[in-house]
Order: structure tokens, then sequence, then C-alpha cells
């Protein structure tokens, strides 16, 4: 049965009528809350609550002219979790707030249409702020084991990043069905359901996205967890940050636990971090308003985005490349505020010949098997050709490399 209305309040007096009078009938109802000025969404939630389906003609207007631009429509993200049984949402390695959120908002959304998932990682949660995001949430994430392919599942799901086989350990040549990402790819993205979005600083924002649409119910240990991927991600939305990075937040500080996330914000530091951090500040060393840090061996990369970061607030200093070796690879993370320059396909420049690279205008990494540095050592030590090398061809890429397009006055 169908109740069309020309105010949503109507439509809900007649929509409940209807319900007590025929509780077995399906009913659909038309609600559009311009049309009698309701803003606060209760009228709308109370509608929702008797109908089993509820058309927004702004909501529905908006997809078809999405489909006609080419923009990526939900309506299929739907259509390709229902043919899906059993999905393995993989973030990439040693993931992040923004990785974590965003597996965990898309398991919420395919649970919706009957599709099991489960949130699966290459690496270690060792940052003690994620660790603290993940437990103080009760976030259910699968650790694969290294050199081992997710099993049992028939679905594959990349958040956060969107290739398989680069940075994380999936075979290069596994088959996708979805992926949702921030970051700007090189090379054509092959899946179902794709929605590869610059513009905006967080994965995250668009799994908001995902559930504002179409209406779907978010519970607070999500809305904290998005709110908290963004935040993150966006540096406390000083970077990066997107006009929809922001009304996304405004609307999920309505839903998310704040208490939790000054919890998750203030975890303790354990000393191993901070003997890294203080070996990152003594080894500096400056070339104009760059600034290089190598840290030899360490046990885990989490704490060199921290060490870059905390270098970039020294004064004179407009970029911070900080780079350690972890096992048998090295790792490379770099920020920068310097304008006029592509940090992401700097480090790519610089690296990607190596191993994996890239990133954002203002913040990147890269890793770089160890091996190859140790075929060129010669008569040095590794770790010696590490730290002059990695500078050299960063250095190299920084002078000869790419910039972005600047716009002309009028634009």
């Amino acid at each position: 049965m169908f109740v069309l209305a020309k105010t949503e309040t109507t439509a809900l007096a007649v929509a409940r009528t209807v319900r007590d009078t025929f509780p077995g009938a399906y009913l659909v109802a038309h609600a559009d809350a311009r049309s009698d000025g309701n803003r606060d969404g209760d009228t709308r939630t109370a509608l929702a609550s008797v109908t089993d389906k509820l058309i927004d003609p702004a909501r529905a207007v908006a997809t078809d002219i999405c489909e006609c631009v080419g923009e990526p429509t939900l309506p299929r993200l739907w259509e390709t979790l229902r043919d899906i049984d059993r999905l393995a949402v993989v973030a990439h390695d040693s993931p992040d707030p923004d990785a974590i959120a965003s597996g965990v908002a898309l398991s919420r959304l395919a649970a919706d249409v009957g599709c099991e998932t489960e949130v699966c990682y290459y690496g270690e949660i060792s940052h003690q702020e994620n660790r603290a995001f993940v437990n103080a949430l009760e976030l259910e994430l699968r650790n694969l084991d290294p050199g081992t392919e997710p099993s049992g599942y028939d679905g594959i799901a990349l958040v956060d990043h969107a290739h398989p086989g680069v940075n994380d350990q999936l075979p290069a040549e596994a088959s996708v069905d979805i992926v949702i990402d921030h970051h700007p790819p090189r090379e054509t993205v092959g899946a179902d359901f794709v929605d590869l979005r610059t513009g905006v600083g967080a994965t995250s924002t668009l799994l908001f996205e995902y559930f504002d649409r179409y209406d779907r119910e978010m519970d607070t240990a999500v809305a904290t967890a998005l709110l908290f991927g963004i935040h993150v991600d966006t540096d406390g939305f000083k970077r990066g940050a997107s006009a929809q990075d922001l009304e996304t937040a405004a609307q999920l500080v309505d839903v998310a636990d704040l208490e939790t996330l000054g919890r998750i914000e203030s975890p303790s530091i354990d000393r191993g971090t901070f003997d890294v951090l203080a070996r990152a500040i003594s080894n500096r060393h400056v070339e104009n308003d760059v600034v290089f840090s190598f840290v030899d061996s360490i046990e885990t990369r989490d704490v060199l985005p921290q060490a870059a970061d905390r270098l970039l607030s020294l004064n004179d200093v407009a970029t911070t490349l900080v780079y350690g070796i972890v096992d048998e690879t090295v790792h490379v993370s770099a920020r920068s505020r310097a304008g006029g320059l592509d940090l992401g396909e700097t480090v790519r420049e610089a690296f990607g010949g190596l191993g994996t690279a890239g990133g954002h205008v203002d913040m990147a990494g890269a890793q770089l098997e160890l091996d190859m540095f140790a075929e060129f050592a010669e008569s040095d030590s590794v770790s010696t050709l590490v730290d002059s090398l990695v500078a050299d061809l960063f250095l190299d890429a920084l002078e000869h490399g790419p910039r972005p397009p600047q716009s002309t006055a009028g634009e």
C-alpha cells in the first residue's frame, strides 16, 4: 500500500491508521521534510518506524543525477553486497583509525542486506592511540597471518586503499569486489563497486554518506569510530579537510561517544615509543627547509609518522622525512606544509622504483625491501647506505619532481 501526502505530518497520521487497520500490509510512504518545515527529523523517524519503505524524492533525484555524471551510486553497492554471502573487508597494513572505522562501518552496512563480514588486516596495530581506539570501542577485527590469503570468503572489499598487493599482503592478482578510498590512484581500479573520491579528507566521510543518504541506522560505536577516523586523517581538521568532512563531523558529534573519544586521545605511551621519538629528534639533520631522520632498526613502523609530525613543528621546517628498518623492510614516513609541493607524487618519484610509495599532497610514505640496499652496500653497512641513499633520492625528487597545478587568478 502507498501513502502519498503533501506533508510528512499528514503522511505519519495516515500511515499509522493504515498500519493499525492492515497490520500485514507492505507499506510505502512518500516523505519530503521541506514540504512542512520538519527539520528536527522526529516525524521522519516515526514515519520510518511505521512503514516498510520510505521514499525521499530529493534523495531519489540526487541519485539519478549522480548516475548521469558518473559518480558511484549506492544502489550498486547494495547489489554487490547482496551477491556475496561472506565478505572479507580488508584494511591496509597496520591500519589507522580511518581504515579501521571505514571497515567496521562497511561491515555494519553489509549486515543490513544479509552479507556476513569480517574486518581484516595484515601487520600490527601497535600505535598506542590506535590500540586504545580498538579496545575502547570493542571493535572486532581479524589479524591475518603474514603470507596467507584470507580463506572462507566469496568476496573482498578494500577500504582506505585501492589495489590488492599494494599496502596489503593480498596477492596482486586477487579479485576485488568493492573499493572505497580517498587517496588518488595511479592506475585503473577494477571492482564491481568503486568509490574513489580525492576531494574528501577521510574514507570515513564516504562511509557516513552511505548511512545518511539511505537512512541506515548507525550505532554509537560506528559513529564514534567514523568521527575519530576523520579527526585523525585530517589532523584535527587542519590537513586536507573538506566542507563535506566538516559537515559529516558535525552530524556525527550528536551520535558519537565524546567521553570515550577523550580517553582514546590520551593513551599512555610505552617506553619504546618514547625512545624512538627521542632518537628521531637527536638523529635529525637539515637540508634547507627539509628535516631528515634515520632511526635505524625499530620494532614497529607506527612511530615513524608520529616522529614526522613532531619534527614538522620545528621552526623554519617545511618538510620532514623519517625512516627506519622494521624486520627486512625500510619504512619511510613524510610530512609537509610547503606550498606548491605534491608530497605524494614526490615520494612516488623518489622511491616508486624500489618499492611501494605514495600518499597525499601533505603526507606520504613508502616501503622498500632491505635486500635491494644490501646489494649495493659493498664496504659500508646496510644501515649507513639506507641513511644516505633515502635522503639523496628524496632530495633529488624534491628538486626535479612534480608539483601540483597552480590556480590562475580569477579561478
